[in-house]
């Protein structure tokens, strides 16, 4: 396998404008949850560098390796909040948004949990992961392409 480039020395700006956008989502949202977010949604989008990355920054976080195993059948697995499960509910509907938008059932069991404020970062959560996403598998990035010195 081969990287197709190294977007972070060939466009830094880039990659700055997305750190912040990384940085603004994640203040709004329990890091946990957070994780969760950017799995599922990695999950869907097929992006196995990101996939790795956000599975073992939650497996530090939470430890539990079986809950991380059951994250993409989260309807059929009783290890997730109710919270949990309507952000991952809402990460697939924004995700492939295309695909029927986000109801408005949705958005009320949604708010059931989550104030305005949170909503907006979830939105922004998962907006953020989704382009990354698309930059990691646009560029070519798989797991371990990382230089483990640079960190690029």
């Amino acid at each position: 396998m081969k990287v197709r480039m190294n977007h972070y020395e060939v466009n830094p700006k880039a990659y700055e404008t997305m750190l912040g956008l990384e940085k603004f989502a994640a203040s709004g949202l329990d890091h946990t949850l957070y994780e969760l977010i950017k799995i599922r949604a990695s999950q869907i989008n097929g992006c196995a560098f990101c996939l790795d990355m956000h599975t073992e920054a939650l497996l530090k976080v939470s430890g539990n390796e079986r809950r991380i195993h059951l994250i993409s059948v989260w309807r059929e697995a009783p290890f997730f909040t109710e919270a949990e499960r309507v952000a991952l509910e809402l990460t697939e509907a924004v995700t492939l948004i295309s695909d029927g938008g986000v109801p408005q059932s949705l958005y009320e069991r949604v708010r059931e949990h989550f104030d305005e404020k949170q909503y907006v970062a979830l939105i922004m959560a998962i907006v953020t992961i989704n382009g990354w996403n698309r930059l990691a598998i646009s560029t070519g990035m798989f797991p371990g392409c990382l230089d483990p010195q640079s960190g690029k």
